[in-house]
């Protein structure tokens, strides 16, 4: 128990969620019961594929290191949509997405601007961070942006109208199918580039040595990393099949549409662990890797798993997923991507910004809850 605690931490509570969200599907219980009880057991497989990348990542160097990071950094996410990809949930895939940006931007941002501000800072002070850095980053999600808004701009302009919250899948015309492939791949063009960037030709700005060497306890080998990973990408994709199974069923029992738990429940439980490192390492003043983790991470969604996800609807589902998005998407991620620029415009955080944060992104979830 001892062992499995230092390897997973707090989410070692939640392993037994993971047999009992299996049983609970083969006996065909309540899909509401079925779908709480593998969404927690999501965190915990979540936190050692995440946990496992780290260890690979310190044993491979900075450049090979990074790119294992950024690729892994967000498979819980991805294996989770995949699933719903496959089923025709794609409303469900499209809120999920934008809600991981907004729960990297204003939760997981928030709390660690929060919990780093209370502990570390007095009299008036502030916690610092790379200005440049972070900036760089925040560019980055901006552009995405400007590039997500477009297939619903031209909807907007040529089609009838924005889908609405409560859809599951939309079959839209064949140029909105190809105007989304053709933003797609440009998104990951630029994904590859951001990678070069932060990666080889400006290494040092995004792996800064101030803050030290964030591994704590006993390093794990090559092989015994490369085994967990693997496992804890087979319980990931376990967890995420028996997850979307019950979202339909489960959004009618509860009362709640499949946008909102798309949105909200699914990106908050496919980056539990991630988000609770974030404001771990704030509060230990290391304010560079919590802004890296939480605007990189959105970053990452909007470059790379959005338009991989979108490459993919093409042989999964029954019909390609175009990059349109309902109003209260569109809204979100306009105004999350306006606050990550605003927040590492000055290189310098205080708690009650993070307050603020937290309360904007309670407002978005009583609005997404009554949409």
């Amino acid at each position: 128990m001892k062992a499995l605690q230092s390897t997973l931490g707090w989410t070692t509570w939640l392993v037994p969620m993971i047999p009992a969200a299996i049983v609970l599907d083969v006996a065909g219980t309540s899909a509401a019961l079925i779908f709480f009880v593998s969404a927690l057991g999501v965190i915990p497989t979540a936190s050692l594929m995440g946990r496992a990348t780290e260890e690979l990542a310190e044993r491979s160097g900075p450049g090979i290191g990074g790119l294992l990071n950024v690729t892994f950094g967000n498979a819980p996410e991805l294996i989770i949509a995949l699933f719903a990809l496959e089923k025709g949930l794609h409303e469900v895939v499209k809120a999920s997405l934008i809600g991981s940006i907004l729960g990297n931007v204003l939760l997981v941002l928030g709390a660690s601007m929060l919990a780093g501000g209370l502990k570390n800072t007095r009299d008036g002070g502030s916690q610092k961070f790379d200005r440049t850095a972070a900036s760089a980053q925040s560019s980055m999600l901006l552009l995405a942006a400007v590039a997500l808004t477009m297939p619903a701009i031209y909807i907007l302009v040529h089609g009838d109208g924005l889908p609405k919250p409560g859809a599951e899948a939309i079959d839209y015309a064949s140029k909105v199918e190809w105007l989304s492939f053709g933003v797609a791949l440009v998104l990951i063009v630029s994904y590859v580039g951001g990678l070069i960037f932060s990666l080889r030709t400006h290494r040092d700005l995004f792996n800064p040595a101030t803050e030290g060497d964030a591994h704590e306890g006993e390093p794990w080998t090559v092989r015994r990393s490369v085994i967990l990973l693997a496992i804890a990408g087979v319980a990931v994709g376990v967890m995420s099949e028996i997850l979307v199974g019950s979202i339909s069923e489960a959004a009618h029992k509860i009362g709640l549409s499949e946008f909102f738990i798309g949105a909200i429940v699914v990106a908050i439980v496919g980056n539990a662990a991630e988000h609770w490192v974030a404001v771990v390492v704030a509060m230990k003043d290391k304010m560079n890797l919590a802004v890296n983790i939480a605007i990189g991470s959105s970053a990452q969604i909007a470059l790379f798993v959005a338009p991989v996800l979108v490459l993919l609807s093409f042989v999964l589902g029954p019909h390609p997923m175009p990059l349109v998005f309902n109003g209260f998407e569109l809204g979100g991620l306009i105004f999350a991507v306006l606050i990550a620029n605003h927040v590492t415009n000055e290189g310098e955080s205080t708690w009650y910004e993070g307050l603020q944060l937290l309360a904007v992104y309670v407002v978005l979830i009583i609005t997404f809850a009554i949409a």
